[in-house]
């Protein structure tokens, strides 16, 4: 048996999320079908991350183990032909050593959030930002970001599905940057809960229209209550940049 680790590229919008499903499509069941039709074993797909639906992936990396005699290149290849015309793409293949694995492995996972700042509605970008109608003050945003980083307890900024242990998390990185009408979120740490980075791109979005200061971004930290959040960003603007690993 052979553990090839692939970086995957895909469009969020048509699936449930990377996780498969019993109710719909998703990132993780297409792949594991096109692996199914060139190798005909039925094979389990592991990934860095498990994103929601409507999360976009530029750079996700994730293993699979294939017992069928075959170069990280050609099972590249087939898997891109076989994904089609599903919005996957497979933009690397590597054999990697049999301990190695694609979530527990890795050391760090890096997220930007796109939000546009416009009246018009978005056409080209649809589905792919978060337009807000109205300007951002990104150094206000920025201010209240700084407030995140460290570790702390983030009850407030996850889900009530959460499913870890711990609300715990060391927040490396929450960047705010402005390109003209965009301003970019980019979020780096080992892990994240469920909906935390959403959550804190919300809450941020109303420091940054001033309804929200940065010492409410403290408090509703310190609350420890989901209840204290004062919004949760759509699913439209988030991608997964890439997973580090040793």
């Amino acid at each position: 048996m052979t553990r090839f680790a692939l970086t995957v590229e895909f469009d969020g919008r048509p699936f449930m999320g990377w996780q498969r499903q019993s109710h719909g499509p998703s990132v993780q069941a297409a792949i594991e079908a096109a692996a199914l039709a060139i190798t005909g074993e039925t094979v389990a797909v592991h990934a860095a991350g498990r994103t929601d639906a409507g999360v976009h992936g530029l750079g996700m990396r994730a293993h699979v183990d294939v017992m069928r005699p075959i170069t990280p290149f050609r099972l590249m290849e087939a898997l891109n032909a076989k994904l089609r015309p599903d919005p996957v793409a497979i933009l690397a293949c590597e054999i990697v050593p049999d301990d190695w694995h694609a979530r527990f492995t890795c050391l760090a996972r890096h997220y930007e959030y796109r939000i546009v700042t416009r009246r018009a509605p978005l056409t080209v970008e649809r589905g792919l930002a978060w337009r807000v109608p109205i300007d951002l003050d990104a150094d206000a945003m920025a201010e209240g970001a700084a407030r995140l980083v460290g570790r702390h307890d983030f009850t407030t900024f996850r889900s009530a599905h959460c499913q870890a242990d711990s609300p715990v998390r060391t927040l490396d990185r929450l960047d705010v940057v402005r390109e003209g009408e965009r301003i970019l979120v980019r979020a780096s740490a080992r892990s994240f809960l469920h909906h935390q980075v959403r959550s804190m791109v919300g809450c941020l979005a109303l420091v940054g229209q001033r309804k929200w200061s940065a010492n409410d971004m403290s408090a509703a930290l310190e609350a420890r209550d989901r209840a204290a959040l004062g919004l949760n960003a759509p699913p439209d603007g988030l991608f997964f940049l890439r997973a580090d690993y040793p």
